[in-house]
Protein backbone atom coordinates (compact mmCIF):
# COMPACT_ATOMS: atom_id res chain seq x y z
CA UNK A 1 0.00 0.00 0.00
CA UNK A 2 2.41 2.36 1.09
CA UNK A 3 3.95 1.95 -2.92
CA UNK A 4 1.21 2.49 -4.21
CA UNK A 5 0.95 5.90 -2.13
CA UNK A 6 4.01 7.07 -3.17
CA UNK A 7 3.42 6.24 -6.86
CA UNK A 8 0.26 8.23 -6.81
CA UNK A 9 2.17 11.14 -5.15
CA UNK A 10 5.07 10.48 -7.80
CA UNK A 11 2.42 10.59 -11.00
CA UNK A 12 1.79 14.77 -10.27
CA UNK A 13 5.26 15.85 -9.99
CA UNK A 14 6.46 14.26 -12.82
CA UNK A 15 3.10 15.88 -14.59
CA UNK A 16 4.59 19.58 -13.13
CA UNK A 17 8.33 18.53 -14.63
CA UNK A 18 6.51 18.13 -18.01
CA UNK A 19 4.81 21.27 -18.19
CA UNK A 20 7.48 23.64 -17.09
CA UNK A 21 9.43 21.52 -19.51
CA UNK A 22 6.50 22.74 -22.05
CA UNK A 23 6.80 26.63 -20.90
CA UNK A 24 10.76 26.84 -21.39
CA UNK A 25 10.29 25.07 -24.54
CA UNK A 26 8.32 27.53 -25.55
CA UNK A 27 10.65 30.27 -25.02
CA UNK A 28 13.74 28.29 -26.13
CA UNK A 29 15.96 30.10 -28.68
CA UNK A 30 15.56 26.96 -31.61
CA UNK A 31 11.84 27.40 -30.90
CA UNK A 32 11.86 31.49 -31.29
CA UNK A 33 14.65 30.76 -34.60
CA UNK A 34 12.50 28.42 -36.50
CA UNK A 35 8.98 30.71 -36.07
CA UNK A 36 10.60 33.93 -36.67
CA UNK A 37 8.93 34.01 -40.12
CA UNK A 38 5.44 33.62 -38.11
CA UNK A 39 5.95 36.19 -35.95
CA UNK A 40 7.17 38.65 -39.09
CA UNK A 41 4.00 37.93 -40.69
CA UNK A 42 2.18 38.58 -37.13
CA UNK A 43 4.17 42.22 -36.72
CA UNK A 44 3.21 42.92 -40.99
CA UNK A 45 -0.35 42.09 -39.91
CA UNK A 46 -0.49 43.96 -36.97
CA UNK A 47 0.85 47.04 -39.05
CA UNK A 48 -1.57 46.98 -42.14
CA UNK A 49 -4.22 46.82 -39.39
CA UNK A 50 -2.82 49.83 -37.61
CA UNK A 51 -2.60 51.72 -40.76
CA UNK A 52 -5.97 50.53 -42.48
CA UNK A 53 -7.19 51.96 -38.92
CA UNK A 54 -5.29 55.67 -39.08
CA UNK A 55 -6.50 55.92 -43.35
CA UNK A 56 -10.28 54.74 -42.31
CA UNK A 57 -9.88 57.85 -39.39
CA UNK A 58 -8.82 60.26 -42.27
CA UNK A 59 -11.13 59.16 -44.35
CA UNK A 60 -13.91 59.53 -42.12
CA UNK A 61 -12.49 62.94 -41.04
CA UNK A 62 -12.38 64.32 -44.96
CA UNK A 63 -16.08 62.84 -45.45
CA UNK A 64 -16.94 64.93 -42.81
CA UNK A 65 -15.57 68.26 -43.91
CA UNK A 66 -17.00 67.81 -47.18
CA UNK A 67 -20.38 66.98 -46.08
CA UNK A 68 -19.95 70.43 -43.96
CA UNK A 69 -18.57 72.48 -46.68
CA UNK A 70 -21.77 71.03 -48.91
CA UNK A 71 -24.04 72.29 -46.86
CA UNK A 72 -22.38 75.43 -46.04
CA UNK A 73 -22.97 76.09 -50.12
CA UNK A 74 -26.26 75.04 -50.26
CA UNK A 75 -27.08 77.49 -47.89
CA UNK A 76 -25.15 80.47 -49.62
CA UNK A 77 -26.73 79.00 -52.82
CA UNK A 78 -30.48 79.60 -51.37
CA UNK A 79 -29.74 82.92 -50.02
CA UNK A 80 -28.15 84.04 -53.19
CA UNK A 81 -31.24 82.33 -55.01
CA UNK A 82 -34.37 83.77 -52.88
CA UNK A 83 -31.93 87.28 -53.32
CA UNK A 84 -32.08 86.73 -57.20
CA UNK A 85 -35.36 85.91 -56.62
CA UNK A 86 -36.36 89.24 -54.94
CA UNK A 87 -34.27 91.38 -57.18
CA UNK A 88 -36.18 90.37 -60.47
CA UNK A 89 -39.14 91.51 -59.59
CA UNK A 90 -40.84 93.66 -61.70
CA UNK A 91 -41.15 96.47 -58.74
CA UNK A 92 -37.32 95.99 -58.27
CA UNK A 93 -36.17 96.26 -61.33
CA UNK A 94 -37.88 99.68 -61.78
CA UNK A 95 -36.18 100.99 -58.70
CA UNK A 96 -32.65 99.41 -59.62
CA UNK A 97 -33.25 101.52 -63.30
CA UNK A 98 -35.05 104.97 -62.61
CA UNK A 99 -31.49 106.73 -61.74
CA UNK A 100 -30.60 105.94 -65.49
CA UNK A 101 -33.67 107.61 -66.36
CA UNK A 102 -35.46 104.41 -67.89
CA UNK A 103 -39.48 104.21 -67.55
CA UNK A 104 -41.75 101.55 -68.40
CA UNK A 105 -43.36 102.72 -71.70
CA UNK A 106 -46.97 103.56 -72.27
CA UNK A 107 -46.95 102.42 -75.61
CA UNK A 108 -47.23 98.98 -77.37
CA UNK A 109 -44.12 97.79 -79.27
CA UNK A 110 -43.87 98.05 -82.71
CA UNK A 111 -43.27 95.29 -85.18
CA UNK A 112 -40.54 95.87 -87.94
CA UNK A 113 -40.74 94.42 -91.03
CA UNK A 114 -37.18 93.81 -93.36
CA UNK A 115 -38.16 93.07 -96.55
CA UNK A 116 -34.94 90.76 -98.31
CA UNK A 117 -33.05 91.25 -101.02
CA UNK A 118 -34.71 88.95 -103.10
CA UNK A 119 -38.22 89.89 -102.81
CA UNK A 120 -36.77 93.60 -104.06
CA UNK A 121 -35.50 91.87 -107.17
CA UNK A 122 -39.20 90.12 -108.06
Amino acid sequence: MAEQENIQNAQPVNEKKTKSKNISFLFSSQWLTGNMSFFLFLSFLAIIYIANGHWADRTERNIDKTKRTLRDLQFEYKTVKAELMHKSGEAQVLKAVEPLGLKVSSEPPQRIKVVSEKKKKK
